[in-house]
């Protein structure tokens, strides 16, 4: 009796050995991560808006880097600084998100330039974004200036990006797709955030100034 349930154990084993080998065989040809985010895009969709969306944020996010990193250089005030170590570390990090999405996508996947988006021969700046004149005057400026500067075209900047996340939901069907209505959803949540704390520090700044 125990050498015939061996026997059937046995087989089966066999069995399974067999079905193995195929399997290993063909670990190869799983899907790659972009294979599996095209197919999960497809039950997920996504539109031309969230391409576009994803694209001009890439470089809104970049400029938001550059004017982050001055503030060691340029004399900013530790309160500022520190803001600013928050902007550059948290923007970077979705600057590189939004490149896998894209790539995972098979779309187009732009550097990160902070001078704007190249279109026709010319440079598109996303909605906030500064102007070559107001970079190089925050670029200019030093101390008290600087965070002056910085707040003012940072919550510029800011608000920007909420309306470019505006648009994006005003298209039907648009930020659907998982990872583009996280991430769309977090910068409203964020950058609204820090359009708060930045009047807050600006308005101190101003009534510091009163006061003199």
């Amino acid at each position: 009796m125990f050498r015939a349930r061996g026997s059937t154990l046995g087989a089966a084993a066999v069995a399974a050995i067999a079905l193995l080998f195929p399997l290993a065989a063909r670990a190869q040809e799983l899907p790659s991560a972009e294979e599996m985010a095209r197919v999960d895009s497809l039950r997920r969709p996504y539109t031309k808006y969230d391409i576009e969306f994803m694209t001009g944020m890439i470089y809104h996010h970049a400029q938001a880097v550059v004017m982050a990193n001055w503030a060691p250089s340029h004399g900013a005030s530790k309160d500022v600084q520190i803001l600013c170590a928050r902007i550059a570390r948290g923007q970077s990090a979705e600057i590189g998100l939004m490149q896998s999405w894209l790539k995972a996508r098979n779309q187009p996947v732009p550097e990160a330039d902070p001078a704007g988006m190249p279109m026709g021969g010319m440079t598109m700046l996303m909605p906030g974004m500064l102007t070559p004149e107001q970079m190089k005057k925050l670029d200019a400026s030093r101390g008290p200036a600087f965070d002056k500067f910085f707040l003012v075209y940072m919550i510029q900047h800011h608000k920007g990006a909420l309306t470019m996340v505006d648009t994006l939901f005003s298209h039907r069907g648009s930020g659907v797709d998982e990872v583009v209505f996280k991430f769309a959803t977090a910068v409203h949540v964020d950058q609204m955030t820090e359009i708060n704390r930045m009047e807050q520090m600006l308005n101190a700044i101003y009534a510091a100034d009163s006061d003199q």
